[in-house]
């Protein structure tokens, strides 16, 4: 009695080729085995798949991501990538989640309040003290009552501050105001007219398309026309966003990932000039730079998750207060966390590490101000 052969497996060949396929993909052609023609949730997996990793190792990410500074990025530098999510992938998913959670937390008014009318309209048109004292007090009393509505913990100290400026403002407008209409009183010449509130002023009188437009010296015909027709549809888009400033505040959520896709190469690049002596490559600082964009990301994830939360809870009460410390804390662990990250990839002392951290920060803000200002700009603009 013979013993039976044992059957030789069968390999399927590449549809395209017909070579002997050795995975799920031809060696020879790169066509996969896996075509459209197949059920509509496979499909689905497969393209969240492909454009976020939406699987385990986004699990595996997501937590030492926000715990552990600097452990993905060293796990990147071992050479242990597949079980986590990339770089790019983690940073691009959580910051365009972020800002689409934002857009759908944040009302025009929490994000942005600009009045088309001018903050001290009331102020600068005042013909006596009597009226501008009136409109100083009424400006003021809105902004009091908008305090009131600021969560009591640190999550609300930011916002706190912005209101005491814009309280010192309105004071020194009003201050102003009554010193002209004094002088003007002492002159015996009428109450002096009111700035032309809303309106871009060139060459100390309201902008104009045709009477006073803008005028780049050396610049070409086309491109001084150019401004002064964005010019033109920012001025217009503010009386739109008066009307409803929902539309500007989507506009504005919509810039921000973008600028801060451009600012990631940047901080990489100085991240590559603050640590030279490390002779890292600028890609090991882009992968920091993107780890450290991604753990702010999700931090602002969470933030505006609990801002949504805020706003279903009464104001001043225990579980409004809680929630505003859960944001503050959130916010605080952001510096600490980049200190410990950058200590943790770069290992240098603690004195360097904390001097070079404070600079990088310094200089970040900088850019990322000038980044959302030119965000704001744009959205005003291209709404």
């Amino acid at each position: 009695m013979t013993d039976a052969t044992p059957a030789t497996p069968t390999r399927s060949t590449c549809r395209n080729c017909g070579t002997e396929m050795l995975g799920p993909h031809c060696y020879a052609c790169g066509q996969p085995t896996k075509g459209l023609v197949r059920p509509l949730g496979n499909l689905f997996g497969d393209l969240m798949d492909s454009a976020f990793n939406i699987d385990t190792r986004l699990v595996r990410t997501l937590g030492p991501l926000f715990r552990r500074p600097g452990f993905l990025t060293q796990e990147y530098f071992a050479g242990r990538q597949v079980r986590y999510v990339t770089p790019v992938r983690l940073f691009f998913f959580l910051c365009i989640l972020a800002f689409l959670l934002a857009r759908l937390t944040m009302t025009g008014k929490d994000a942005v309040n600009i009045d088309a009318d001018g903050a001290n309209s009331g102020i600068e048109r005042a013909v006596t003290e009597a009226a501008v004292i009136k409109a100083r007090d009424t400006r003021l009393g809105s902004l009091t009552s908008s305090r009131a509505r600021l969560p009591t913990g640190p999550g609300g100290v930011g916002a706190r501050a912005g209101m005491a400026a814009a309280e010192d403002a309105i004071r020194d407008a009003a201050e102003e105001r009554i010193s002209d209409l004094r002088e003007a009183r002492a002159k015996g010449l009428p109450p002096p007219p009111p700035d032309d509130d809303g309106a871009v002023i060139f060459g100390d009188k309201p902008w104009d398309a045709k009477t006073n437009p803008v005028k780049l010296p050396g610049a070409p015909a086309f491109l001084n026309a150019w401004i002064n027709g964005k010019i033109g549809r920012a001025q217009g888009n503010v009386k739109r966003i008066k009307a409803d400033p929902d539309l500007y505040k989507d506009a504005f959520m919509a810039a921000i990932p973008t600028a801060l896709f451009v600012l990631v190469p940047v901080f990489a690049l100085l991240l590559k000039l603050a640590f030279v002596f490390k002779r890292r490559l600028y890609m090991e600082h882009l992968v920091v730079a993107l780890h450290s964009h991604a753990f702010i990301s999700l931090v602002l994830l969470m933030v505006f998750a609990l801002l949504g939360l805020q706003h279903l809870t009464a104001a001043g009460s225990l579980p409004n207060s809680l929630v505003g410390w859960c944001m503050g804390l959130l916010m605080a662990w952001v510096p600490v966390y980049l200190l410990l990250m950058q200590k943790r990839v770069y290992a240098q002392g603690w004195p360097m590490t904390v001097l070079k951290c404070c600079v990088l920060g310094t200089v970040y803000m900088v850019l990322l101000a000038l980044c959302i200002a030119a965000a704001a700009a744009a959205s005003l603009v291209w709404l």
